[in-house]
């Protein structure tokens, strides 16, 4: 397993996206977080029904907005940030923002220990990169967000 996620975050829950639109994020996905597609499940319309993603070590799975759902972009918002540790979050802001993300934080070394960049992507989504680069112990981590403050 790779060490650019800490332990604690090996098993996370797998985020489910719903998204208008999900045959053309897919190939954004791809082209700005170097996503991987793993699997598709059409619907009869065409939309897609269920698809599976890798974006660095996470899966996430996605599809075409269904009652009750309602897609970010429709809603004017969300309520949700999808965070995913990656090897190297400077390149993926690089290659994100070329693909048509739009930066809501550049690369910026954060007090927990982690290189860490924020992103919305064209469907609403807010996609929180980073890059694990050292270790914090909690009475420190606790202490260094009490200062962000």
């Amino acid at each position: 397993m790779s060490t650019f996620i800490p332990e604690h975050y090996r098993y996370a829950a797998i985020p489910h996206i719903m998204i208008d639109g999900a045959a053309d994020a897919i190939e954004f996905y791809a082209a700005a977080f170097d996503a991987e597609e793993l699997l598709r499940i059409p619907r009869p319309d065409g939309k897609i029904l269920h698809a599976e993603l890798r974006i660095g070590a996470s899966v996430v799975m996605m599809g075409d907005v269904e009652r009750p759902f309602v897609a970010p972009n429709v809603a004017g918002g969300t309520t949700v940030g999808l965070h995913v540790y990656v090897e190297d979050v400077d390149a993926l802001h690089e290659r994100a923002v070329a693909a048509g993300a739009t930066s809501m934080q550049p690369p910026t070394n954060m007090f927990h220990g982690d290189r860490t960049i924020v992103l919305r992507d064209p469907y609403g989504h807010m996609w929180i990169f980073l890059t694990h680069m050292h270790d914090v112990p909690i009475d420190d981590l606790v202490v260094r967000g009490e200062a962000q403050l």
